[in-house]
């Protein structure tokens, strides 16, 4: 489990990344969290090289849908829907917290492959 708290529009907003992010994100949002990150990675880095691009809509909802899944996670107690989430905040630039949710998945999936590799020396593998 890997955590992160960042200021947003003046509140302190935590995120939290764990195994359990692919399935809670299949459950509310009825998507693949992995096809999901591959897009708006692939989206982020095109942005990177090309700041004329700009993000599709769908982009724009995997993002807020990460969010909402991680800071959800982070706190159970936000509110239930995403959009009731956002409407607490004035500004949330994509800008500003996309680099720190995709930070958190990579640094999630990293130690998920090496405690996979860990059991896989401990079992003889």
């Amino acid at each position: 489990m890997i955590s992160k708290t960042i200021e947003i529009d003046g509140k302190q907003i935590g995120f939290k990344a764990s195994a359990a992010i692919p399935r809670l994100y299949r459950i509310k949002f009825r998507r693949d969290i992995f096809q999901d990150v591959q897009r708006l990675t692939s989206s982020w880095d095109e942005k990177n090289q090309d700041e004329s691009k700009i993000f599709e809509v769908i982009d724009l909802e995997i993002f807020e849908n990460m969010a909402y899944i991680m800071a959800k996670h982070a706190n159970p107690e936000i509110p239930n829907t995403i959009e009731e989430w956002l409407e607490q905040f004035n500004v949330f630039s994509i800008y500003e917290i996309l680099p720190v949710i995709l930070e958190l998945w990579n640094l999630n999936q990293e130690t998920l492959v090496e405690s996979k590799k860990k059991l896989n020396q401990v079992v003889g593998r």
